[in-house]
């Protein structure tokens, strides 16, 4: 049964038999390491989680205890439901009804919710996701309440899962749909504050999300409207926490698009929106975007400065105040950021040695990451005079390529492509040239 707000996990307790809790969260942290995750997991931790405190584990450790204890859901490791616990890491109370609703009403957000969370591969969720209701404001309730608030917040993790999955060119059309009709619910208006405020953040998410489909495809300018929606939304709702997220994408989007000096601008700005957040890995985050931006701007000693203070936010480990939007952030994506700063600095070989460590560390849960990171790889070893390890890496990639969909990935790749073209004589280069084009 899974422990109460009030009560002992004597469930988790009992799994962890005789290991003293220091014992225990050493092997809490070697298992993290089998599968690529990063926990700062100690003795105090533990402790909080057997006393009950923690009712539900964060992303990365539900990965983590999930490994150690295959065949076991969270429920069975003594662990709440992760929609019935309240707080700022995506933890919600329970889900009910108002009051006073009629029962076409209610059958209409029960419809609504399915279509939001339904799930499966990545071309029927895209096709679920089109359906014609979630446009169709006619369908919507006069005024939302607490399903159609997790509805919302469903869609946002549903988009979030497929993409790390499967990348974001099959979904980014079919997601707009939930955008749109979050926004008609946010217009309608809500049955009490508590609810509003929770669509407003659930929208906010939700732009910022399809922003990120639209920006991983190709469609910057799509990217930054969503991402400027975003912004708007947690500037109307004064949520710093949403505001810290847009800003984050934002300084993302303008490195990629050249645009290095916004780029510094908006992380700097998410960092002020994110200071009373409470999360050292949000601010390592900013910081690395901050980074980025100076090393587009060929500032070394700028971009080392924000790199020095990203490892120091990041080494002083996880947080209950991390956003789950952040459950991608771990040494492996910390590797990752680094490298491109050093990538941009001209500093290929050190680029690459970064981008190994990304892509040898990173969770196999996280398919478009491990096609984004040894794409990174690929590039910085081409440049760096390795053009056989390259080729070695894109051929990697290629693989990967049969479930991941990512027009930003395959636009890697082709930059590589052109820098081996001058070494396709050595047959691991041809090899890959030939076969990169009938991918």
């Amino acid at each position: 049964m899974a422990a109460s707000p009030h009560s002992p996990n004597s469930t988790f307790r009992r799994l962890r038999g005789q290991h003293s809790p220091a014992e225990f969260a050493a092997l809490v942290r070697r298992a993290a390491k089998e599968i690529g995750e990063t926990v700062s997991c100690d003795a105090r931790y533990i402790g909080r989680v057997e006393s009950g405190e923690i009712r539900c584990p964060n992303y990365a450790y539900e990965r983590v205890f999930l490994h150690m204890f295959p065949g076991r859901t969270l429920a069975d490791l003594g662990f709440s439901p992760r929609e019935s616990v309240r707080g700022r890491s995506g933890r919600r109370a329970p889900l009910s009804l108002p009051l006073h609703r009629s029962p076409s009403s209610a059958k209409e957000s029960d419809v609504l919710r399915r279509a939001f969370m339904a799930g499966g591969s990545a071309t029927v969720a895209a096709a679920t996701l089109s359906l014609t209701l979630l446009g169709d404001t006619r369908r919507l309730p006069s005024r939302a309440g607490e399903s159609e608030a997790a509805a919302v917040e469903d869609a946002v993790r549903q988009i979030r899962l497929l993409d790390d999955r499967h990348g974001a060119d099959a979904l980014y059309r079919r997601a707009a749909e939930p955008l749109r009709t979050a926004y008609a619910l946010l217009d309608a208006g809500a049955t009490r504050q508590s609810t509003e405020d929770r669509l407003h953040s659930g929208a906010g998410e939700l732009a910022v999300s399809v922003g990120w489909l639209a920006h991983d495809s190709g469609r910057f300018d799509d990217a930054r409207s969503h991402y400027a929606e975003a912004l708007a939304t947690a500037r109307v709702a004064r949520d710093a926490g949403l505001e810290a997220h847009a800003f984050s994408n934002m300084a993302f989007l303008a490195r990629d698009c050249g645009r290095s000096r916004e780029a510094v601008r908006a992380a700097q700005a998410g960092l002020r929106a994110a200071r009373s957040l409470g999360s050292p890995r949000l601010l390592s985050l900013l910081a690395l975007r901050e980074a980025g931006g100076w090393a587009g701007l060929a500032d070394r000693k700028a971009c080392k400065e924000a790199l020095t203070r990203a490892h120091t936010e990041f080494s002083r480990g996880e947080s209950d105040a991390d956003p789950e939007w952040m459950s991608f952030f771990g040494q492996a994506e910390l590797e990752s950021l680094e490298a491109r700063c050093w990538s941009a600095l001209g500093e290929h070989a050190r680029a690459a040695r970064h981008a190994r460590r990304a892509a040898d560390l990173q969770d196999p849960h996280f398919a478009r990451n491990v096609a984004l990171y040894t794409a990174e790889l690929a590039g910085d070893l081409a440049r760096a005079g390795a053009p056989d390890e390259a080729a070695w890496a894109g051929g990697r990639v290629l693989d990967l390529l049969a479930e991941v969909q990512s027009t930003r990935v395959r636009s890697m790749l082709a930059e590589t492509a052109e820098t081996l073209i001058p070494h396709q004589r050595s047959p691991r280069v041809a090899a890959f040239l030939t076969r990169r084009v009938t991918v």
